[in-house]
């Protein structure tokens, strides 16, 4: 099939998706797809192999079959490009355009897991009615994020209340006007990755160890930054509660195709969902296709499986048109 891999994009993630959507095309390719590399630039214009892109039903988009939007972050993992997708009737690799809003908003989404009654840290919005005083009986150190941005841009670490937490809310605001502040998890980083639509595959557990104080910007896309143990040492209780949360989180996000769900494994052996991302990183770093490949399934594979599940949700969505 012709398949339109969406890299770059508005968001402060563009070069990190450009990576991706070079990593995307090879595997597409290497399973037999014809791979139409699309560029969104920084200033939102779509190109391919330096000519415009004309985006309108009629013309559809270069005569692909299905889309593989390899984006990160606003403009893109939101929910935003979708819906152009949606109003193009192209298939599409990933979430539709409400999994990819909840799940792309931190607050949105940690609020929903807590209505669900899921393990997770506690946390507040910035700036809320007395958010500074559950800051403080929150503990230290505190986390202060973006609400809606990945790959931890924006993000920082606070020792102590007052100037630094300020300063750490300054800097998050520059990327959004929405910022969550988070407790800290004192336990090992672990991650799933899921693959399908209403039966969810879970791949075997990683744990993430960076080499460094944090797994930040840097740790996560430099080589050598971090180190993926697959499988995690867990007993086999806590794996499949983690997998059966890792499930429970997916559906909950009403997410289809793929997701890379985060957790704390804390010391006593509580397992804590950190988030969920509908579209992870798929360059050579990252852990998405690493986890997949060690429970047995090559990239390759796994791309021709997310081609086939998007083709197979669109084509039940339009059974269900208006």
């Amino acid at each position: 099939m012709r398949v339109a891999v969406l890299c770059g994009g508005r968001s402060s993630e563009h070069d990190v998706s450009l990576r991706s959507g070079e990593a995307v095309a090879r595997g597409l390719e290497q399973a037999g797809h014809e791979a139409l590399p699309v560029t969104i630039e920084r200033d939102g214009g779509w190109s391919f192999r330096g000519a415009p892109v004309e985006l309108t039903p009629a013309a559809g988009l270069l005569d692909a079959d299905v889309a593989f939007p390899a984006l990160h972050g606003p403009f893109g993992e939101d929910g935003s490009v979708q819906g152009v997708l949606e109003w193009l009737d192209l298939p599409y690799v990933g979430s539709d355009v409400l999994a990819s809003a909840v799940c792309m908003d931190k607050l949105t989404l940690k609020r929903l897991f807590a209505q669900a009654g899921l393990p997770q840290v506690e946390f507040v919005a910035a700036a809320e009615a007395g958010w500074r005083e559950r800051c403080e009986a929150m503990g230290l150190p505190l986390w202060v994020k973006p609400s809606r941005l990945g790959s931890s841009v924006g993000i920082s670490k606070v020792e102590s209340l007052g100037e630094e937490l300020d300063t750490a809310v300054e800097l998050a605001l520059r990327h959004d006007p929405r910022v969550i502040v988070e407790a800290s998890a004192h336990g090992r980083e672990v991650e799933c990755s899921l693959l399908g639509n209403e039966l969810v595959e879970c791949s075997l557990p990683g744990e993430v160890v960076a080499h460094g104080d944090w797994y930040d910007y840097e740790t996560k896309y430099s080589n050598g930054g971090m180190e993926l143990i697959v499988p995690a040492a867990l007993d086999a209780e806590q794996t499949a509660r983690l997998q059966e949360l890792a499930v429970e989180s997916f559906q909950l996000g009403g997410c289809t195709g793929l997701a890379r769900c985060d957790f704390f494994v804390e010391p006593g052996g509580e397992i804590l969902v950190n988030e969920i991302n509908t579209m992870p990183g798929f360059t050579e770093t990252s852990v998405y296709g690493k986890l997949w490949e060690a429970s047995g399934l090559a990239y390759p594979d796994l791309c021709e499986r997310l081609v086939e599940l998007a083709i197979e949700r669109h084509a039940k969505a339009r059974s269900h048109e208006f």
